[in-house]
């Protein structure tokens, strides 16, 4: 019986319009082979760059219905999506220009030498697709890390096929988006199902399972990444799988920082834990600040300022129904403080708010671990600190994270007196991007963005922002000895493609 697929609107609860029904097995076998006969199509790279702008183009096009929808399912607002759309057409443009460029291949060239010891063969090295990538959409992005998003722009930039499991939060808006690239696809003289897109659950499973699939990325919780993980690795020819489930984000304000620009601290950790309605993966969910009168005056700032956020909608029900129970654990642990409570705030509502709590409690452990979780919606903890003992007492009980910030008065960013060094210095192990006198939402797409952490961040060393997110779907190839006439393109040693690359050991072009 055929399981409906309904769009929701969150701002009331109320079923749009069915969008379309679960896939079933044989309709995920079918999308992924479809997906793997359309796989030499790509081995083009003029075609894959034509197919990426053409992508862009055509999601501008239909960015009208897209943005409409996208709104109604999300509640995300128009401003936030526009935004979002216009990242998403950068994105794809942005690997269009790397394909464009070639570097991303990695040649390298090695000349047989016989004077070496051992003499050294004729070896020839770049990197080439892995082959059909499933894709996880992200609840939180319904553009940016969904249907057209990051993971399917660089698999595509790498010449590798997607398929989408698209997220049930916006289904019509991922409808609307593979359309717009399947017809991207047709346009420049490749089969549309270079890009398709599978709704349910099931379908999920039946995706990171399939023996045609060879790679997959994910974006969304630790519990739905972790199964999907191992699922992955349990295959009998197990497949990468970059994933992105979780992260607390720590901000560590020092005390001179606090004492320098208390109110200014307090207003933007205000601004950047709620927006979104707090649904943003980099958002601090965890804040060091000092005890005494620096830190009580930048708390004062802070809740002024999440005082003022009027209540917002999260993404759907059960998400609202989360944050809500998981504040309420929060406030009912001993010597926790709410200055600004989180939780209800009316029908399909919730209200921003931030809880306070002493640092040595969460450097002990126990029933205020739970402090220690993401917590997603507009929330965060400030944990107030006596001494640099009980900081490096929190920060050594945190797992991996996407983000770790630093907030350093003038003089400590001066590295005078070597502390904002120190401090990044422990920072570091802790995250995949380390941020000072900032706030980590926004991640630029960026050559030099790195956009993943160690577990449970991220599953991989990988990122999912930035050009080296092609880098995922790719594995490199070196062929020994092989004559002229046999070789790939890229790897004759005449560069007929004008490629960056490296001839025995001095770079060209």
């Amino acid at each position: 019986m055929a399981v409906p697929v309904w769009s929701v609107d969150p701002r009331t609860g109320k079923q749009r319009e069915q969008v379309a029904v679960e896939a079933t097995a044989e309709e995920v076998d079918a999308a992924v082979r479809a997906a793997a006969a359309a796989f030499p199509a790509l081995a083009d790279r003029e075609v894959r760059v034509r197919l990426l702008r053409t992508a862009a183009d055509f999601l501008e096009e239909a960015g009208p219905r897209i943005l409409e929808a996208a709104d109604a399912e999300t509640a995300l607002g128009p401003a936030r999506l526009t935004g979002e759309l216009g990242r998403t057409t950068y994105q794809l443009r942005a690997f269009a220009d790397l394909v464009e460029e070639g570097a991303y291949l990695d040649v390298i060239i090695d000349h047989a030498d016989a004077t070496l010891a051992p003499p050294r063969p004729d070896l020839r090295r770049y990197k080439i697709p892995l082959g059909v990538v499933a894709v996880y959409a992200a609840s939180n992005f319904p553009l940016a890390f969904s249907v057209p998003g990051g993971d399917t722009a660089s698999a595509l930039a790498a010449g590798c096929p997607v398929v989408v499991k698209a997220h049930p939060d916006h289904p019509a808006t991922s409808e609307l988006c593979a359309d717009a690239l399947r017809r991207a696809a047709v346009e420049v003289g490749l089969p549309a199902d270079v890009v398709s897109v599978v709704h349910g659950f099931r379908a999920g499973i039946d995706l990171v399972e399939h023996p045609l699939v060879s790679a997959a990325g994910f974006t969304g919780s630790v519990r739905g990444g972790r199964a999907l993980f191992d699922a992955a690795a349990a295959r009998p020819a197990p497949i990468p799988f970059h994933g992105e489930l979780g992260s607390l984000n720590p901000v560590v304000i020092t005390e001179a920082a606090a004492e320098e620009r208390a109110e200014q601290i307090g207003a933007g950790l205000a601004g950047s834990m709620t927006v979104g309605v707090g649904q943003f993966c980099v958002k601090p969910g965890l804040v060091l600040a000092p005890a005494g009168e620096a830190g009580d005056r930048l708390l004062k700032s802070l809740a002024a300022a999440v005082g003022d956020v009027a209540p917002g909608t999260l993404l759907d029900a059960r998400m609202r129904d989360n944050f809500i129970a998981g504040v309420r654990e929060l406030t009912a642990l001993p010597e926790v403080e709410a200055p600004v409570e989180p939780g209800d705030g009316g029908e399909h509502l919730v209200r921003a708010g931030f809880v306070s709590v002493p640092a040595a409690r969460l450097a002990e452990g126990g029933e205020h671990d739970a402090l220690l979780d993401e917590h997603f919606g507009p929330v965060t903890v400030v944990a107030r600190y006596g001494t640099a003992e009980e900081v490096e007492g929190v920060l050594g009980r945190l797992p991996g994270n996407l983000t770790a910030t630093a907030h350093l008065s003038e003089a400590e960013a001066s590295g005078g007196d070597g502390s904002g060094a120190e401090l990044l210095r422990r920072l570091t192990p802790l995250a995949g991007r380390v941020v000072v006198n900032g706030w980590p939402t926004g991640v630029a797409v960026a050559p030099a963005m790195h956009h993943g952490g160690p577990y449970p961040a991220t599953t991989s060393t990988s990122t999912s922002v930035g050009g080296t997110a092609i880098e995922r779907w790719l594995r490199p190839v070196v062929y020994q000895d092989a004559p002229q006439g046999l070789l790939p393109a890229e790897l004759r040693d005449e560069n007929v493609l004008g490629l960056p690359r490296r001839v025995d050991g001095r770079r060209e072009g």
